[in-house]
């Protein structure tokens, strides 16, 4: 399937949190939850969103200590397609690093 935005490992990583169920993802706390630093996911979570991917709003209580947060979502539209990419993504990198260990018949202790 080809997607509206390049997959990469960080992209991953950012689908799978905001999958995660947390309603209360803004982005530090993505960075945080992916592993990632923040400098190269909020690139990522503006190419979701202008994709349509992804939704944003911006915290509403004003009575918050220090700057207003953006929350981040999936798009319940493109929901069913982020969870089938990082499932396909993910088994497929999954599959990829058990090859090394196959033995091939007549090669003991796979020299």
């Amino acid at each position: 399937m080809e997607y509206p935005f390049r997959v990469t490992d960080a992209t991953l990583d950012v689908l799978e949190t905001l999958l995660s169920g947390d309603e209360q993802l803004y982005g530090l706390k993505i960075a945080k939850v992916a592993g990632r630093p923040s400098g190269s996911v909020v690139p990522i979570l503006m190419r979701l969103e202008g994709c349509g991917w992804v939704l944003s709003e911006w915290e509403q209580d004003s009575g918050a200590r220090g700057p207003r947060r953006r929350f981040y979502r999936i798009n319940p539209d493109h929901m069913g397609q982020a969870r089938t990419l990082v499932a396909e993504r993910r088994g497929r990198l999954a599959r990829r690093s058990f090859a090394p260990t196959v033995l091939r018949p007549g090669i003991e202790g796979g020299r």
